[in-house]
C-alpha cells in the first residue's frame, strides 16, 4: 500500500475548516489511557503512526476529498475561488468556508469537463463578451449590452404568474448566450446548506463555458437578480465569488447592473413620490405590490430606494427586517407543507432544474457524440453514473 504524507492530512483537515478537537470527533476517535482523540489524531499528522485504510475512508467522508487525494505526493495548492468579492462582517464558522471551498472545486472540476468536450467538439468559439467590458465604462452601458444580448423583455418577464415561471423566462434568456446557470447551495446534503452570508453566488468567466452558480438557499425573489450580477460578472471577465454584501467596487457595480435591468430607475423614481413613504405600514404596503407586480423581491426595491434618499437608513433597517421575517415565515411554512406532502418534484426533476436546460443540453449533445464518457457526464451533472440516463430522458416539460 502507498505510503501517506502526514502533511496531506495536515492540510485535509485544515481545508475543512475543523480543528484538532473538531476533527477527533468527526472521525469518531476515542480517548484511551495512552491517549486522548486529539493527540491520536495528532500523531497521524506528524507521521508517528500511519493512519490505517478504515481511517482514511472516514477522512474522506468527513473532509470531502478522494480517497486518491491523500496519497498525493505534497498538499495541492489552496482551492482558487478567483477573486473573493465576499464582505463578511460577522466571523464565519472556518467549517462553512470549507463547504464552499468544496463547492468551488466542485463547480469547477464540472466546468472544466465541459470546457474540454466543447473545444474536443470544435463546434464552438470563444464567446466575445466574456471580458469584454471594464467598470469605467459605467453602468448604463453593460445594462444596455446584456438586456440587447439576451434579448430581455421586462414586459415578458413581469407577466410571469410565479416567481419561478419568471426566473426561468430569465435563465432561459441567459443561457442562449452560451452560458451555463446551476443553482447550488449545499454539496448535496441539507446538513451542508450555505447560507447568503458565506456565499451568495459564483462566477467562472471562461470564454468557452461561462458558468454562473446561485446560492438556492436564498429566497427565490433573490435568484434573478443573482443571476444577473453574475452574469455581469462574466462581461467584466471576474472570476470569483460572491457574497450577500455587497461593499467592494465590483460587487456595488454588479448589484447595480442587476437591479438595473430588473427595475430602471425612472420608474422607480415615478413610481415613488419621496411623500409616499414617510410611514411604515404604507411603505411595506407600496413596497410590496410594487416588487410583486414586477416579480422581484422586496427587499431589493427598499435598497434602491435607500440609495435614492427616499427612505433613511433606519427605515431600511426595519422593512428590510420586516421582509427577511416575513419570507422566512413563508419558507417555513412551505417546508411543513413539503413534509407533510408525499408527492412533489421527483429526484430527477429538482436535478435537471439545479443543473438548468444548457447543461442538461450540453451533456446529452456531448454524450452521444462520444466527447464525454458517461462518468464524465455523471460528474458534469452531479449524479451517479447510473441514473445519468435516467436524468436526460425526463421529459423537457418536467
Amino acid at each position: 500500500m502507498p505510503t501517506v504524507n502526514p502533511q496531506i492530512l495536515v492540510w485535509a483537515r485544515e481545508t475543512a475548516g475543523y480543528d484538532l478537537s473538531e476533527a477527533a470527533k468527526k472521525l469518531a476517535l476515542t480517548n484511551s489511557k495512552r491517549a486522548t482523540a486529539e493527540e491520536k489524531l495528532a500523531a497521524f499528522e506528524s507521521g508517528e503512526k500511519p493512519p490505517s485504510r478504515p481511517l482514511l475512508l472516514k477522512m474522506t467522508k468527513q473532509y470531502r476529498r478522494p480517497l486518491l487525494t491523500f496519497y498525493l505526493k505534497e498538499p495541492p495548492a489552496r482551492a482558487d475561488r478567483g477573486e473573493d468579492f465576499r464582505t463578511l462582517r460577522h466571523a464565519v464558522d472556518p467549517s462553512l468556508n470549507g463547504l464552499v471551498d468544496a463547492l468551488v472545486r466542485n463547480i469547477k472540476a464540472r466546468q472544466q469537463i465541459v470546457k474540454e468536450a466543447l473545444i474536443s467538439e470544435q463546434d464552438q468559439g470563444p464567446l466575445a463578451f466574456v471580458g469584454s467590458y471594464a467598470l469605467e465604462q459605467g453602468v448604463g452601458g453593460l445594462v444596455n449590452l446584456i438586456s440587447d444580448a439576451a434579448s430581455i423583455d421586462l414586459t415578458a418577464y413581469r407577466a410571469k404568474k410565479t416567481q419561478e415561471e419568471a426566473f426561468k423566462y430569465l435563465r432561459d434568456q441567459i443561457e442562449d448566450l452560451g452560458i451555463f446557470s446551476l443553482l447550488a447551495g449545499n454539496l448535496g446534503s441539507h446538513h451542508t446548506n450555505l447560507s447568503t452570508e458565506v456565499f451568495r453566488g459564483f462566477a467562472i468567466a471562461d470564454s468557452i463555458a461561462p458558468f454562473v452558480v446561485i446560492n438556492d438557499q436564498d429566497a427565490k425573489t433573490a435568484w434573478p437578480v443573482t443571476l444577473l450580477h453574475e452574469v455581469a460578472h462574466l462581461w467584466l471577465g471576474a472570476t470569483g465569488i460572491s457574497g450577500s454584501l455587497a461593499e467592494c467596487q465590483v460587487e456595488q457595480f454588479c448589484d447595480k447592473v442587476a437591479s438595473e435591468l430588473l427595475m430602471p430607475e425612472e420608474e422607480l423614481a415615478k413610481e415613488f413620490p419621496f411623500e409616499t413613504l414617510n410611514e411604515f405600514d404604507s411603505a411595506v404596503d407600496a413596497i410590496s405590490y410594487f416588487a410583486s407586480t414586477r416579480n422581484v423581491s422586496s427587499s431589493l426595491v427598499a435598497f434602491r430606494l435607500l440609495r435614492r434618499d427616499a427612505i433613511t437608513q433606519d427605515a431600511f433597517v426595519d422593512l428590510s427586517t420586516h421582509f427577511f421575517d416575513r419570507w422566512k415565515a413563508i419558507r417555513d411554512r412551505e417546508k411543513k407543507k413539503a413534509k407533510a406532502n408525499t408527492g412533489g418534484p421527483s429526484y430527477y426533476v429538482l436535478k435537471r432544474f439545479r443543473n438548468g436546460g444548457a447543461l442538461i443540453d450540453a451533456s446529452e449533445r456531448l454524450l452521444r457524440s462520444g466527447e464525454l464518457s458517461t462518468t464524465q457526464a455523471a460528474t458534469v451533472l452531479g449524479v451517479r453514473a447510473l441514473k445519468v440516463g435516467n436524468l436526460l430522458s425526463q421529459p423537457r416539460a418536467a
